[in-house]
């Protein structure tokens, strides 16, 4: 990353601009060769003046390489450096930085193609090895990203990778972050955004899931009848146990269903003795009684 500062451009023209007033005041250019030759001389000062000043942004690192070797690291802010003997040949940038990365048509352990995008957090925390022992530390950790992403497809179920994304996160992280720091950098994060699989197969799983729903519904209402069946089972114990309790238990069945404005209730001729209702005379009472809270008010009834 090259710095795109316009500060010495500026400095060389104010530079150049006060020699040619000076020259202008002490030589009066009578002789072409001798005021070409101090103008080229102007230049020349105000173009090394000006490549000695330079700035630095306050997250950029500037590599200074002193006739082919490692010199020192300036910035942020103004610095200096000697013309032609120093260069800088990079600005590390050691902001958080932002890399997408994904791996597509990959197997998983259970030779599943899966496509699945991810995201790099990551700042370089030492410039000199960014600059220095890696050729190009971005495309490098793109690529090492990629690999590593690749790898832990290929020794993960799929199961596991749509139900733990965030485990893989974790072992991406210290995977890349193994790899990247003899660069300099430092794996902040790793974020698996998501986990494309094929059609075919997202289809099935929807049937799959599907199907586990139904049978959870249906257990549950087996389930259900079974608790039902114990407590009528139980009622009935109390009931062959205590005949004045299914007594009261016929007369009140009857009169619920005498009182919504019926007219015929059909009992089973079996019903009569065992619920000992007294014959059609105890029905004939029933069926009054029930007749005479219709004429009333239903609403007034209190019940003890």
């Amino acid at each position: 990353m090259k710095n795109s500062n316009v500060f010495p451009l500026f400095l060389f023209f104010v530079i150049l601009g006060l020699e040619l007033i000076v020259l202008r005041v002490v030589s009066d250019f009578s002789n072409p060769v001798l005021g070409a030759t101090l103008i080229a001389a102007a230049v020349a000062i105000a173009y090394l003046v000006a490549s000695a000043v330079r700035i630095a942004d306050p997250w950029d690192r500037a590599i200074v390489l002193r006739l082919g070797r490692f010199h020192a690291l300036k910035g942020p802010g103004l610095f200096f450096i000697i013309p032609i003997v120093d260069t800088i040949p990079y600005m590390i940038d050691t902001r958080v930085i932002a890399s997408s990365f994904k791996a597509e048509k990959t197997l998983t352990k259970d030779t599943v193609p899966v496509d699945v995008d991810a995201v790099l957090f990551w700042r370089a925390i030492d410039p000199k090895k960014a600059a220095l022992e890696v050729a190009d530390y971005m495309s490098a950790i793109s690529w090492a990203s990629q690999t590593a992403l690749r790898d832990v497809i290929g020794k993960t179920m799929l199961s596991d990778m749509l139900e733990g994304r965030e485990k893989i996160s974790g072992i991406l992280q210290g995977i890349i972050d193994q790899r990247t720091e003899p660069w300099g950098i430092a794996v902040i994060s790793v974020e698996v955004k998501d986990v494309l699989i094929p059609t075919a197969l997202e289809n099935a799983m929807s049937m799959q899931a599907q199907a586990e729903r139904e049978r959870q519904a249906r257990v549950i209402l087996g389930d259900s009848e079974r608790q039902v069946a114990e407590k009528f089972g139980e009622a009935a114990l109390t009931y062959t146990n205590n005949p004045v309790a299914l007594h009261l238990r016929a007369m009140n069945m009857l009169y619920e269903g005498l009182k919504q404005n019926s007219t015929i209730v059909i009992v089973p001729s079996s019903a009569i003795d065992s619920m000992q209702l007294g014959g059609m005379s105890g029905l004939t009472a029933l069926a009054m009684g029930a007749e005479k809270t219709r004429d009333g008010n239903p609403t007034t009834q209190t019940k003890n």
